[in-house]
C-alpha cells in the first residue's frame, strides 16, 4: 500500500549548507497494518510521515500509495489526495484555539463541500466514537490536553481515511491518557485502517496490535 523506494530528502540550508533528514530508504507498509516508526528527535522518521502524506515532496527516489506515484503529484492534487486519504494526528494537536470542537472537527471537510446533513452524519459518528459529543460546543482552548487528542483524533477521522499518521502522539499527555490513545488505535486498526507512529514512546514497544517496529536513526532504517 504505502512503499518508498531509495527515497532521500535533504533540506537547503543555504547556498553551501544542507541536512540530510532521511537517506536512501527502503520501506513498504501493507494494507491494515499498524507500524511504529521508532527513534529518538531529529533521526528522520517525522519526514517520512511527511513524504506519506505529501506534505513534501523527496530530493530523490519515489513514494507510492496505492500505486499512485504522490512524490509527482502537483500541489493541488497532493492536497486533493490527503484530503480524501490521509488522517494526520500531530503533536501538539493543530487545533484552531477560538473554535469550538465542532467546528475544528469540520475542517477537513470544507473542500468537498458537502450538504448539511452529510456533514453533520459524518460529525455525529466521530463525536460519539471518541466520547466528545458533550464537548461539542466548547472552545477547544478551554480542553484538557487528553480531550484535546480526541478532538485531533476526530478531525483526522472524520473524512474515513484509508491512513493514519501520528507524529508523536503521547509526547504532551500522561500515562494513562496515553493508554487511553492507544486504547483508540486499536479501534481504528479492527477497522482496518493503515495507521503508521512516529514515536520514542516505550508505551508502543510492547503492543501486541503492532505488527511492526522501524528503527530509525540518522536518517536510515537500522
Amino acid at each position: 500500500m504505502i512503499t518508498l523506494k531509495n527515497t532521500t530528502k535533504t533540506y537547503e540550508l543555504n547556498k553551501n549548507n544542507s541536512i540530510t533528514a532521511i537517506e536512501d530508504i527502503n520501506l513498504h507498509i501493507e494494507k491494515g497494518e499498524l507500524v511504529v516508526l521508532k527513534g529518538k528527535s531529529g533521526s528522520g522518521k517525522s519526514t517520512i510521515l511527511s513524504l506519506i502524506a505529501a506534505l513534501t515532496k523527496p530530493t530523490s527516489g519515489e513514494v507510492m500509495v496505492n500505486e499512485k506515484r504522490i512524490s509527482k503529484l502537483p500541489d493541488n492534487f497532493a492536497s486533493d489526495y490527503r484530503q480524501q486519504d490521509i488522517g494526520f494526528i500531530f503533536q501538539k494537536y493543530n487545533l484552531i484555539p477560538t473554535l469550538s470542537v465542532k467546528e475544528n472537527i469540520l475542517l477537513p471537510l470544507v473542500p468537498t463541500n458537502p450538504d448539511q446533513e452529510e456533514a453533520q452524519s459524518k460529525l455525529d459518528n466521530v463525536l460519539k466514537q471518541f466520547n466528545i459529543a458533550h464537548k461539542q460546543n466548547e472552545m477547544v482552548r478551554n480542553l484538557s490536553g487528553g480531550e484535546q487528542q480526541r478532538v485531533a483524533i476526530a478531525r483526522a477521522h472524520v473524512n474515513d481515511p484509508k491512513i493514519i499518521l501520528a507524529d508523536e502522539p503521547t509526547a504532551n499527555l500522561d500515562e494513562a491518557l496515553s493508554l487511553d490513545f492507544i486504547a483508540i488505535l486499536g479501534t481504528l486498526k479492527e477497522e482496518g485502517k493503515t495507521i503508521v507512529i512516529a514515536t520514542h514512546d516505550p508505551l508502543f514497544f510492547e503492543l501486541d496490535m503492532v505488527d511492526r517496529i522501524i528503527e530509525i536513526h540518522n536518517g536510515k532504517i537500522v
